[in-house]
């Protein structure tokens, strides 16, 4: 390969230990680029940091600045073939305009029209759907129609078909969450076509899936086997709210039932395995109570959260932000994170954390309260 041809570029820098500048060095350096060639002693800093060091910062989108480009988009932008959906992703400012809310997870905001049909398709990426409002919207999963109401996680396990429809006489807007930058670096994804609408415009309260594994603690004999993501199309929000609301009653009444004091978090959980509901991504819920705050926490692994109800502060690292309904801001690996509020506080949290879980890079440090 011509020196000219090769994307490699070695540049002798001086420091302790590093070898010394002459041209007999710099002849070396042009036969490595020559043969795509890279000397670990100039890049070990940048490949082995002493702790994650992301290239995603610490940021925030607030729900009021991306409702209106949703609906903006709503009157200019079809639904169809080519663009499969109406989808608004976040890109992190640190990622370089790349449409990734982290290095490893998708987050975006839907929008979908009165009597609109996004198209059937299907994907290896593992996928779900978050609805902080609204109603009407029915998505269907390999032909079983699951309603998306306020409050609502919907996971959907990679290769299944899926497409949705508003049955309503008004918008919807949701957040979808995917693992497409993990899979788009490991050169893992395939994704393949379907129909062009929905093949039923059946709207049931409760989908099969509700019907055969929604019922707490109970499971079917005819599926006994693990599943590697979870059968469970709809984690209802009825559900989830009681179990928050009940976990800080408990705490008021002396029982250990929180993860720390005024702050109740449940973790969405395939019912074949109690492990996540996704091979890929994790889901949990968190409450702070009113006058709440958290310890600043560490983990290996990055996350997206968003704003369901409430106000408060956040820290991430060095930047700060108040929240508020609505708003989405992310965590990268190893930034801590602490929160505070005064009226409280609930979030919807998704992370990578499997990921690094099945590797044996998980790690967490919990480095006290905010001051």
């Amino acid at each position: 390969m011509s020196p000219l041809d090769s994307p490699v570029r070695i540049r002798a820098v001086d420091g302790p230990d590093r070898p010394e500048r002459t041209p007999e060095l710099q002849a070396l350096y042009r036969g490595f680029e020559q043969e795509l060639l890279v000397p670990l002693w100039t890049e070990i800093g940048e490949l082995m940091p002493a702790e994650p060091a992301s290239k995603a910062l610490p940021y925030r989108w607030r729900w009021r600045d991306l409702l209106p480009l949703a609906e903006q988009a709503g009157h200019l932008v079809p639904v169809g073939r080519g663009g499969e959906r109406r989808a608004i992703a976040l890109a992190n400012p640190g990622l370089a305009g790349r449409p990734f809310a982290t290095p490893t997870l998708w987050a975006a905001i839907q929008y979908l029209n009165p009597a609109e049909d996004a198209p059937v398709h299907r994907h290896t990426q593992n996928a779900f759907r978050f609805v902080v409002e609204g109603e009407g919207v029915w998505t269907v999963v390999n032909g079983d129609p699951v309603a998306m109401r306020r409050g609502d996680f919907l996971p959907q396990a990679g290769w299944h078909w899926h497409g949705h429809h508003n049955r309503s006489d008004r918008p919807m807007a949701w957040i979808d969450g995917l693992d497409i930058p993990f899979q788009y670096a490991t050169d893992a994804t395939f994704f393949e076509f379907g129909p062009d609408q929905v093949d039923t415009r059946e709207t049931p309260e409760r989908s099969y899936a509700e019907r055969l594994w929604g019922h707490p603690g109970l499971r079917p004999l005819t599926h006994l086997s693990p599943t590697p993501a979870t059968p469970l199309l709809a984690y209802r929000w009825e559900y989830t709210d009681r179990a928050l609301t009940e976990q800080l009653a408990l705490e008021a009444e002396g029982v250990p039932a929180t993860i720390e004091p005024g702050h109740a978090a449940v973790r969405y959980t395939n019912p074949t395995t109690g492990g996540d509901v996704l091979p890929t991504v994790r889901a949990e819920f968190h409450r702070l109570a009113p006058g709440a705050q958290t310890a600043a926490v560490r983990e290996v692994g990055s996350s997206v959260y968003q704003v369901f109800d409430g106000t408060g502060e956040v820290r991430v690292a060095d930047t700060a932000w108040t929240v508020e309904h609505g708003d989405l801001f992310v965590v990268p690996s190893w930034a801590p994170l602490a929160l505070v509020t005064e009226t409280g506080l609930d979030l919807f949290r998704f992370t990578d954390t499997p990921v690094f879980e099945r590797l044996h890079l998980d790690r967490s440090l919990q480095e006290g309260l905010r001051t």
